[in-house]
């Protein structure tokens, strides 16, 4: 289980919803518990399943909602994997890459720090950010 110390509270949660005049659910509070304290790059269908498994049927829009308004309120990323349909949601909002398991699926984050750029670059250059996606196998 992934726990992030940035974690909103079920009263902040509540309060983000109201002040985006949003419908505060219990469905609605838990996914968004869920994918910003527990979920480790979760898909839509991710975040549908575990409401359905813990709180009963909820419908796609409320995820897609939830969703969306979590990543326009900056605290989730939206991440469109490469050579892939699949969209994953991510709470880790400092700067990051990627490396793709090819074998699992599974995503894990690569601080910034690895990532080198030539000074070439850095002198011409005021770098916004970076999605960079590694891919590879694990040796086990």
């Amino acid at each position: 289980m992934k726990i992030q110390s940035s974690c909103l509270t079920e009263d902040a949660i509540r309060d983000l919803l109201r002040q985006r005049g949003l419908q505060v659910t219990a469905q609605r509070v838990a996914i968004c518990h869920h994918v910003l304290c527990e979920a480790d790059h979760p898909t839509v269908e991710d975040v549908k399943n575990w409401v359905a498994r813990n709180f009963g049927k909820v419908s796609q829009a409320t995820v897609y909602n939830t969703l969306n308004l979590l990543v326009e309120e900056g605290l989730l990323r939206a991440l469109r994997l490469p050579h892939s349909e699949r969209t994953v949601f991510d709470n880790n909002m400092e700067e990051h890459s990627h490396l793709l398991d090819d074998k699992s699926g599974k995503l894990m984050d690569v601080p910034a720090a690895v990532i080198e750029l030539p000074e070439s670059v850095k002198e011409e250059w005021d770098i916004l950010g970076a999605d960079i996606f590694l891919r590879g196998v694990r040796r086990l």
